[in-house]
């Protein structure tokens, strides 16, 4: 398809929150350009679920449904590209890709998602989103009542381990070093005969990401079935900060429930936005992102 560099909005990022917000936006007549470069942050995950509808299929399936649905709105046109600078101009914004391309939009929204930070482990990167996982509601059902570790520590491990424990009771919490819970959270883990294990980790031993046992620093191991790990992360893109779009104090970009920034004609949704990491939650905030830019394209126009 042929088109100028000139669109009513560009939407950086075209997985499911991206998806979502371009169906809306083709719906409503507007002239859009999806950038993205095709590496979302489950591209290991097998299968994906609580999601009405897509239950079970696979991440791939899923957005290649979605993108040919997409694509049957004549206004909406994809690059495959990555987006490396933006900058205000006066009608808008211009987003520069990594081939040198500039594109214009009177509007942006960001759906690029986030980059977890992998702890140093052998074989833990390996593992994540197959055996390793981050939702006990996209995952937890699948591996109910099998033997399970938490891989973390203090607060944040405790709060893990006592919302997993809804989905097995054969829990086992790996503090990966001298732990840092408080007596009282260690007594009532025990209460609950989690055992707690301190030693350090070196590897995983996994057959194609499937979690097999921890080897630990003293060569001992132990056998498991999945485990479950809250990961430190970054943003997967900078430009909406080098746009001045304000982050929250976790590192998300703060947005509004109707998924507006801090910067006046900047939304944002998706995994980049929220620590809910969800295919259905991805696609409601993109709907609602592509339902407010359309709005008020159409009454600054009116």
């Amino acid at each position: 398809m042929l088109f100028n560099n000139s669109f009513d909005i560009i939407i950086i990022g075209g997985s499911y929150s991206g998806l979502s917000a371009a169906m809306t936006l083709g719906r409503a007549m507007k002239h859009v350009l999806v950038i993205d470069n095709g590496m979302p942050c489950n591209i290991q995950t097998p299968y994906s679920h609580n999601f009405l509808t897509q239950d079970g299929k696979s991440p791939s399936e899923i957005s290649a449904i979605a993108k040919a649905q997409v694509k049957a709105y004549p206004t909406v046109t994809f690059i495959d590209g990555l987006a490396i600078n933006g900058k205000k101009i006066e009608n808008g914004f211009e987003i520069e890709l990594s081939s040198g391309d500039i594109y214009s939009a009177k509007k942006l929204i960001f759906a690029t998602g986030i980059k977890d930070a992998m702890p140093n482990i052998e074989g833990f990167e390996k593992c994540w989103g197959i055996s390793v996982l981050h939702c006990p509601y996209c995952h937890g059902y699948e591996v109910k009542n099998e033997i399970t570790g938490i891989l973390g520590n203090g607060d944040n491990a405790f709060e893990l381990t006592t919302l997993i424990s809804n989905w097995t009771s054969k829990l086992i919490l790996f503090t990966n070093g001298k732990s840092t819970l408080t007596f009282e959270q260690m007594e009532k883990l025990r209460h609950h005969q989690i055992s707690i294990i301190e030693k350090k980790i070196t590897k995983f031993i996994h057959s194609d990401g499937k979690i097999e046992k921890i080897i630990f620093s003293d060569l001992s191991s132990f056998y498991l079935n999945a485990l479950y790990s809250r990961n430190s992360f970054q943003q997967h893109c900078k430009i909406p900060e080098m746009l001045g779009c304000d982050l929250t104090e976790e590192g998300y970009i703060k947005v509004n429930p109707f998924q507006e920034t801090t910067i006046n004609g900047i939304l944002a949704c998706g995994d980049n936005t929220t620590k809910l990491r969800s295919v259905a939650n991805s696609v409601a905030m993109g709907n609602i992102a592509g339902m407010t830019a359309s709005k008020k394209m159409i009454l600054e126009e009116f």
